[in-house]
């Protein structure tokens, strides 16, 4: 698990309402039968940790914090980079579900 710190820039980035930033995982690079999967094959990785969580909304406390990791929609979010790391910003409503 990655912690930001005041040198790193994710450390200054603070999502607004109900926003949460997620780095995803990377994508499985072989099947359980151990059959390489090729990059063109790949699909959008649905699983990631959690670097940053916005205050709620007036009555909606977040249910999900720094460190966490998570299963979103396959479409969910908005990409973007930040220091060359692909990472996303989606709704709290976009989690599925928290690993344990």
């Amino acid at each position: 698990m990655s912690v930001a710190t005041a040198e790193h820039p994710i450390a200054t980035l603070k999502p607004i309402n109900d926003r949460v930033v997620v780095r995803p995982l990377p994508a499985e690079e072989k099947t359980k039968g151990g059959i390489i999967i090729p990059d063109t094959a790949k699909e959008k990785p649905q699983r990631g940790e959690v670097i940053a969580v916005g205050p709620g909304k007036k009555d909606h406390s977040m249910t999900v914090k720094a460190g966490d990791q998570v299963l979103y929609g396959k479409y969910a979010g908005q990409e973007f980079q930040l220091e060359g790391e692909e990472l996303l910003i989606m709704r709290e409503d976009d989690i599925l579900a928290v690993l344990g």
